[in-house]
């Protein structure tokens, strides 16, 4: 075995495939914040990790792939928290939205605040992986599309197509929660969040809020 190469030890897939993977998510989804999703190798993630990269891509079969698990547990964090928010005993319909659209602009901000260089790591997914991007866009819209049904029930939203809402609901806060566009909103003339939460509760028939 070469000098360079003697202490990569290829592990067993069938012992060690899940905590293996998770690993390598974590590795890379380090270095995408720390140094940038495009000057981060497969080889750099697989020095970290003391391991070849061909035994990376025997859990991954391409940095593509590897971007893609990274931000499923991105989305799926910020799905089970605004799923949580949904959820909320005690809360209308109208109190859990505007809570939801606030923690998912809270959310974006601090995540690029922290971490600059994960917009990177967005544009991939969104040039490479769209569907990853739409089924994340198509679960927020789900739980946006429950929280508007319930009001419907309690009396509390005035809507006749919960989906549509939904939908166009998603698409009026774009600009407050994606990390694109939260990371260049310095200095704009953007309506203030709560003027934002106000106007979209008042199309969905809430008034005096």
């Amino acid at each position: 075995m070469p000098a360079a190469t003697a202490h990569l030890i290829p592990l067993p897939v069938e012992e060690t495939a899940p905590t293996t993977r998770e690993r390598i998510v974590e590795v890379a989804a380090r270095s995408f914040r720390e140094i940038g999703y495009q000057k981060t190798t497969v080889a750099d993630i697989a020095r970290t990790l003391k391991m070849s990269p061909a035994n990376v891509y025997r859990f991954f079969d391409s940095k593509k792939a590897i971007n893609e698990a990274v931000v499923e547990r991105v989305t799926g964090e910020i799905e089970g928290m605004i799923a949580a928010i949904a959820d909320t005993p005690k809360l209308d319909a109208p109190e859990r939205l505007a809570r939801v659209i606030t923690a998912l602009h809270t959310d974006c901000r601090r995540r690029w605040e922290a971490h600059p260089r994960v917009h990177e790591m967005v544009e991939a997914a969104m040039s490479e992986s769209w569907s990853v991007c739409q089924a994340h866009v198509d679960r927020i819209e789900a739980v946006f599309r429950r929280m508007i049904e319930d009001g419907v029930r309690e009396g509390s939203l005035t809507v006749a197509d919960p989906k549509a809402a939904a939908a166009c609901l998603h698409a009026a806060i774009v600009r407050y929660c994606h990390p694109l566009l939260v990371s260049r909103q310095h200095g704009t003339a953007l309506p203030p969040l709560p003027t934002m939460i106000a106007f979209l509760l008042g199309a969905l028939g809430v008034s005096g809020r």
